[in-house]
């Protein structure tokens, strides 16, 4: 089997001094959640063996700071083309991982994790907020086997939710 955890980023400062949407940064919420999501997927024990974060400075810090406040034993690879990715992109993305990796969390953005989460499970979801996480399980021992619409979703947990 393999797993994909999808996680938001954290709430963003908008009012923040930034360039360009790339750089902008996590605001004190988007911290304090990242932290969170990181401690709760290791109460848990679902920790990626591998994360892949979008290289926007939001996305970025959120995979950071959840990898070290949830003590991951989990490499970070950032992935430029997460960033304004499309689903398609985000499936070739796990089909050339390692097979030896079992589960992999992607941090990055919406409207695409909404959309795969949709398209992957077939279910009709609609909005992942910020630093949201969710787990869809795909029955197969390839990551270049995972098709669209074969995906189970395992849970969807927000930052609200956990205490």
């Amino acid at each position: 089997m393999k797993t994909v955890i999808l996680l938001r980023h954290g709430k963003s400062d908008w009012d923040s001094n930034y360039g360009k949407d790339h750089d902008r940064p996590l605001a004190p919420r988007g911290i304090k959640d990242a932290k969170k999501m990181g401690l709760y997927l290791s109460s848990i024990k679902q920790t990626p063996d591998l994360t892949i974060s979008s290289t926007a400075e939001r996305a970025k810090n959120t995979a950071k700071l959840a990898l070290k406040s949830g003590k991951w034993d989990s490499s970070l690879i950032l992935e430029r083309s997460i960033y304004e990715s499309t689903i398609d992109n985000l499936l070739f993305i796990l089909s050339i991982q390692k097979q030896l990796i079992n589960k992999i969390c992607l941090v990055g953005h919406e409207p695409t994790f909404s959309s795969f989460i949709s398209i992957g499970t077939n279910s009709d979801w609609r909005k992942f907020p910020t630093c949201a996480m969710a787990r869809i399980d795909f029955n197969t021992e390839r990551w270049n086997n995972i098709k669209f619409g074969e995906g189970k979703l395992c849970w969807v947990k927000k930052p609200k939710e956990i205490d």
